[in-house]
């Protein structure tokens, strides 16, 4: 007859996780002899050896007295659909894995794919850390706003970049975030984004329905302005020639300009 330390040795696990097995009732506890001890038999090695192999090949204890008592065709039976199960898990923490190596990248918190390639392309302009910074904040909420079109809006995006003004209207406000109101470049940002806007108008882009709901274009407009000294000027320019917004630029009504 084993005592428990003898048992544990045996099995190759350790006294306390015989008495977890005990606990759980996945090895039946053994009566005490004269001195007050228990005291195990070869059949209780080789139950904790069997319950052992099934821990150690990945079975959840709350599944192994279920496969301890099966018979042959049961037991291949849970042994596959635990296997099943295992290799859903798998794939459960790859995809963790993968979002959390996005996540160090940083950008891509919140942001899709199709973003953060915009924003690296910015980046390679010359465009500084700081306003895209800002950029990316905007992304966020509008990749949350308008999942389904923001691939088709950042499309649109990189096929503006391929203009030179709108690529000199970057460099410019790269730097503008730090410009106090009566910056002269301020007027300078007006003229190419007028330009922008007039090309727009004649390619039939302005006016169209974005998808996006009113109250969050004012949000994003409003965190605009509050961004630097210079964007209320810069709108207010935009205004008296006939143009109002930032995130959604319309055509004002000539009867408002009076």
């Amino acid at each position: 007859m084993l005592t428990i330390s003898q048992l544990a040795t045996y099995a190759g696990v350790t006294v306390r996780a015989v008495r977890h097995y005990h606990r759980i009732r996945l090895l039946p506890e053994p009566g005490r002899d004269r001195s007050g001890y228990r005291t195990y038999d070869a059949g209780a090695v080789v139950r904790l050896i069997r319950i052992r192999t099934l821990a150690d090949a990945g079975v959840p204890l709350a599944r192994v007295q279920e496969l301890l008592d099966a018979g042959p065709e049961e037991f291949v039976g849970g042994v596959q659909e635990i296997d099943k199960d295992l290799r859903a898990e798998i794939r459960r923490l790859q995809g963790t894995r993968s979002r959390l190596a996005r996540l160090a990248a940083g950008e891509h918190l919140a942001l899709p794919q199709s973003v953060v390639d915009y924003l690296d392309r910015l980046r390679g302009l010359g465009v500084e850390e700081q306003y895209i910074d800002m950029e990316r904040d905007a992304w966020i909420m509008i990749a949350a706003q308008v999942p389904h079109l923001i691939d088709s809006v950042i499309a649109k995006k990189h096929e503006e970049l391929d203009d030179p003004d709108t690529v000199k209207l970057y460099s410019l406000l790269s730097g503008a975030l730090d410009w106090p109101a009566h910056d002269p470049r301020i007027v300078e940002v007006a003229d190419i984004m007028e330009r922008l806007m007039i090309r727009a108008v004649e390619a039939g882009e302005v006016g169209t329905e974005d998808g996006i709901d009113d109250r969050f274009v004012d949000l994003l407009d409003s965190t605009m302005v509050e961004s630097s000294p210079g964007a209320a000027r810069l709108l207010a320019i935009l205004e008296e020639r006939g143009w109002r917004g930032w995130t959604r630029i319309e055509r004002v009504p000539a009867e408002r300009l009076k």
